[in-house]
This record gives C-alpha cells, sequence and structure tokens, in this order.
C-alpha cells in the first residue's frame, strides 16, 4: 500500500525529482478528488501520489481536466463554487460561484458543465416540502472567459451527463424524480423527459455507446443498467449487482464496465451483447473510475475506504492499493482516458 506523505514541500519535491510537468507532463498522471483532504495528483507509472493540491473551496468531488491539460476543475460542495487550478504550478487560478452542492462536471469543446441543486436552499428559505424543491440545474461555463454564461433547469438531483457523439444533445440523469433529461445542446431547449420508474430507481451514471448505438444509464436503487438507442428510447434492461453507479468503457469500446458500490466489484458487460463476462473486487463505495491512458489499467476510487485501487483489467485481479485518500470520489488522468467522469 502507498500512502501519501504529510509533508507538502517533500511531495513538491519528489514530483519536481520525477521530472514531472504536470500540465504536458512526460509521465501521465491522475487526479483524485477527496472530499475530506484536496486532490491528490498519482504519477501513474509509479503508482504514488506526487503531490497534493488544496483546491481553495472545501468538499471537492466532480473533477475535470481542460483539453489542453493545463487546467484542472474540482466542483467544491461545502462551497457551492468551482475551483480551477493550474495544473504545472498546482495553484488556483480562480474560483467561480456555481450554486448548492455543485456534483458532476464534463468539458465539451471550450465549455464546461457542473450540475447544482438549488432546491436544498429553497426548501430552507421557504419552508416547503421536497415537492416544492426547485430542480437541479446544470451551470454551463466559457473556459476562455470563465464564466458562467448561462444555466439550465434540471430535473431533480441532477447527477451524470453525457453528450451524443455528434456533439448535438447533452443527455442528463436525475436521480431524484427517475428521469433522463435531453437538451439540445446549443440551445438548450429540453427535447425529451424519459422515465425511468418502471425500470427502476435512481439513474446516477450515463456513458455513450463508444459505437454510436445508444446509451448506458445505471439505476443505483434498482441493480441494473439500461440500454438506450440513438432516440433515447429504452430497449433493454440488464440485471447488476448493488448500487451500481459509475459505467464507463474500456478504450476499444468491447466492454461496459459498472461500478456495483455496495457490491464492492467492478463489472464487465459484452458492449454489444450486454452478457457480464467478470468482476473485479474492490474497496468500498467505489462510485467513480477510470482507465489509464495506456489502457492497461483500472483506476477506481473508494470513498469509504480511503483509497486508489489500481486493477488489471485483463486478470481481473487488484495490482496496488493506494492509501490515505480521505473520502476519496472521483479520477481522471491526462493524457485523457475513457472513465466514468471523462472521454477522450
Amino acid at each position: 500500500m502507498t500512502r501519501r506523505g504529510n509533508s507538502a514541500a517533500c511531495s513538491l519535491s519528489f514530483a519536481l525529482m520525477l521530472g514531472l510537468q504536470l500540465g504536458a507532463q512526460a509521465a501521465p498522471i491522475a487526479y483524485v478528488s477527496s472530499q475530506d483532504d484536496g486532490i491528490a495528483v498519482i504519477d501513474v507509472d509509479r503508482l504514488a501520489v506526487a503531490r497534493t493540491i488544496g483546491p481553495g473551496g472545501k468538499g471537492p468531488r466532480g473533477i475535470a481536466v481542460t483539453n489542453d491539460g493545463r487546467f484542472l476543475l474540482a466542483a467544491n460542495k461545502l462551497t457551492g463554487d468551482l475551483s480551477v487550478v493550474d495544473t504545472t504550478s498546482g495553484a488556483v487560478e480562480r474560483r467561480i460561484p456555481i450554486g448548492t452542492n455543485p456534483e458532476f462536471i464534463r468539458i465539451f469543446g471550450d465549455l464546461a458543465y457542473v450540475t447544482y441543486e438549488p432546491g436544498e436552499t429553497v426548501e430552507q428559505k421557504a419552508g416547503a416540502g421536497a415537492e416544492a424543491q426547485a430542480p437541479a440545474e446544470v451551470a454551463v461555463i466559457d473556459l476562455q472567459r470563465w464564466s458562467v454564461v448561462r444555466s439550465i433547469p434540471s430535473g431533480h438531483e441532477t447527477e451524470g451527463i453525457e453528450f451524443s457523439r455528434d456533439g448535438k444533445y447533452m443527455v442528463v440523469t436525475n436521480e431524484g424524480d427517475n428521469t433522463v433529461s435531453v437538451y439540445d445542446r446549443h440551445s438548450m431547449e429540453l427535447v425529451k423527459t424519459l422515465k425511468t420508474d418502471s425500470y427502476g430507481n435512481r439513474p446516477r451514471g450515463i456513458k455513450a455507446f463508444p459505437g454510436g448505438q445508444g446509451y448506458a444509464v445505471t439505476l443505483e436503487f434498482s441493480d441494473r443498467f439500461l440500454v438506450l438507442d440513438d432516440e433515447f428510447n429504452i430497449v433493454k434492461s440488464v440485471a447488476t449487482k448493488k448500487g451500481p453507479y459509475g459505467v464507463g468503457f474500456d478504450p476499444e469500446g468491447q466492454r461496459l464496465y459498472i461500478a456495483a458500490s455496495k457490491s464492492e466489484v467492478l463489472e464487465a458487460f459484452d458492449a454489444k451483447t450486454y452478457e457480464k463476462v467478470g468482476e473485479i473486487p474492490v474497496g468500498k463505495r467505489c462510485w467513480h473510475f477510470t482507465f489509464t491512458p495506456d489502457g492497461s489499467k483500472i483506476l477506481v476510487a473508494c470513498g469509504r475506504s480511503n483509497a486508489l485501487y489500481v486493477v488489471d483489467p485483463r486478470g481481473g485481479k487488484t495490482l496496488a492499493v493506494i492509501g490515505g485518500l480521505k473520502n476519496a470520489w472521483g479520477v481522471v488522468t491526462y493524457p485523457k482516458a475513457p472513465g466514468s467522469l471523462d472521454t477522450p
């Protein structure tokens, strides 16, 4: 088990000794958000924590790397903002106010999309019940101007964000009202609302199939995932182990992986037949994962284990456990690799 050192100066010296340039590095880097302890920068080749970045805000959850690798974005739950971190220096360049409970981040082109939940504040102010809460929203951030350019009302407790392969649509999952919302990405007008009630509850993760045949959506409370076609119709329901959340594909698009957090496994399915082909034991409350840039390993953030599990997708076994990551939430890499939070 590799544990993070306590000295920020030693971590920085270690990073420099390795010759890491975090924005355009020679070695691949993984970033792990820890809700209780900032963002760990992982040297993927050595499977060690190179340094820890304090994002400025409190409670980092969703994370994303800009397409050029220059900036890391972190959604801070407790301070309601988005941190923009220079990946070379580790300095927080700015913090952008978002709203209550920002959680999930996706980047598309020169825009970042961040979910947040203003309903909690509305309820507190108005003394209203859950049925009167405001819906969640998606803040759209211009990555050139570093400002919120618009905000789109969504369903209740919006969790995941995905885009159609042609960039025409944005698709989001709403766990609070069991819906999937589809928007025209350019106009941001609502195109369709799909109810999942007849199949299950709490849609969480969503990912487009690499071949373009539709989308996979996990239903956390019903232990299954749904397959949607390109017109956002449900065409299949597939059983999983308990608590499916994060979903992603291998680099070849042949296997679909699902983090079944309550069963403490990463499940693998054939991406064409949807038949289960294997599973890999992991830690506790593992919600998100990513492949390494070379596709040889999967990195799994396990919050209740306070660790990042490094597993072999071919051999189905754990290669390493990087500990000391308090309440780990999400993980992404640069160069970008496929996973539950990102897509190259």
